[in-house]
């Protein structure tokens, strides 16, 4: 759908996710210490890290509510795509939920397990073949290609495609959700991008465009209480929907390739993990990184992990650029 909203309406709806996730997460952090809600820390992981344990979990929560008050105020502007915007939200919500049992199965045994991965990806193949319907019974099976700049119908291979995105969207921002403040300051700069290229590329798709200023600013007042030394955590809950929303953006604005872009650093950790686990099974016990993710191979080589949360934002952002112009 061409996107017919000018800067000050996208204005709007960022403030309004931010605003909204700002003050549930600032609710939230009290309200789940109470509850004794707190992150399990894996034995395995950083030493460091040990100390983290019991910091309120589950933060995810607070953005996915402001991205959902900001997107429901957008449906009642004019020009609104509103079955595209339910089609994200939905994506949101139902890995959320995948996320949010993990979570919950995590606090309620106390310690760092939850769902397995044959039930995660059960369900998350389940979602992804929802989305993937849907599109390609509400407007085909064609996808826009970065660079070459070209319009391509794959045909009843789009069913595949879409389900295997949304499970690897969802499970590498997981394992980037590594460090405080890594996942939120990385995916709000992939949102911001996704919101600028749905205003303002081959006229623009209304969804991604609302749906990513909406993420970006709920993702923003979320890591006022996210970044380092992080207050609260967004959890499995958070992690697997912003996997979930980015991926169904993408999707539903038909740029499917810009993730792959734009999302680099996704890509780069869940690659670590298994390039890491398949070497150490291969070798005999050899590791290829410190540790994998890969956020953690920096992080036991000396930095501290804000000048890790900083310097992959600033490889992302380049990512994003790139994304842009590979789009104009």
């Amino acid at each position: 759908m061409v996107n017919t909203h000018g800067t000050g309406t996208y204005a709007l709806i960022a403030a309004i996710g931010f605003a909204v996730s700002m003050l549930v997460t600032a609710r939230m952090i009290p309200f789940m210490k109470q509850k004794q809600f707190g992150q399990y820390i894996r034995e395995e992981g950083p030493k460091e890290h040990l100390s983290k344990a019991g910091t309120p979990t589950m933060g995810g929560i607070a953005f996915i509510l402001g991205t959902t008050a900001a997107v429901i105020v957008s449906m009642f502007m004019p020009g609104s795509d509103t079955m595209g915007k339910i089609a994200i939200l939905l994506s949101m919500y139902a890995f959320g939920a995948v996320g949010f049992i993990d979570d919950y199965n995590k606090i309620a045994k106390k310690q760092n397990e939850g769902l397995t991965p044959k039930q995660k990806l059960i369900l998350q193949a389940v979602f992804g073949l929802a989305l993937a319907i849907f599109m390609m019974s509400k407007e085909g099976t064609a996808m826009f290609i970065p660079f070459f700049r070209k319009t391509v119908d794959i045909g009843i291979l789009y069913i595949p495609f879409v389900v295997f995105i949304e499970i690897a969207m969802a499970n590498a921002v997981n394992l980037t959700d590594g460090l405080d403040g890594l996942a939120s300051s990385n995916s709000a700069i992939v949102a911001c991008t996704f919101a600028i290229i749905g205003m303002s590329v081959h006229g623009g798709s209304e969804p991604m465009a609302v749906a990513g200023q909406a993420l970006f600013g709920a993702l923003v007042g979320f890591f006022l209480y996210n970044h380092y030394p992080a207050q609260i955590f967004m959890g499995d809950t958070g992690s697997m929907a912003l996997g979930g929303v980015l991926s169904a953006m993408a999707i539903v604005g038909h740029m499917e390739w810009l993730l792959p872009i734009a999302g680099l650093i996704y890509v780069i950790e869940a690659l670590s993990v298994i390039i890491q686990v398949t070497y150490f099974k291969k070798s005999g016990g050899k590791r290829v990184f410190r540790m994998a993710p890969i956020h953690h191979h920096f992080e036991l080589g000396g930095w501290h992990e804000t000048k890790v949360v900083k310097m992959f934002c600033l490889f992302t952002f380049i990512c994003c650029i790139i994304a842009y112009f590979s789009v104009r």
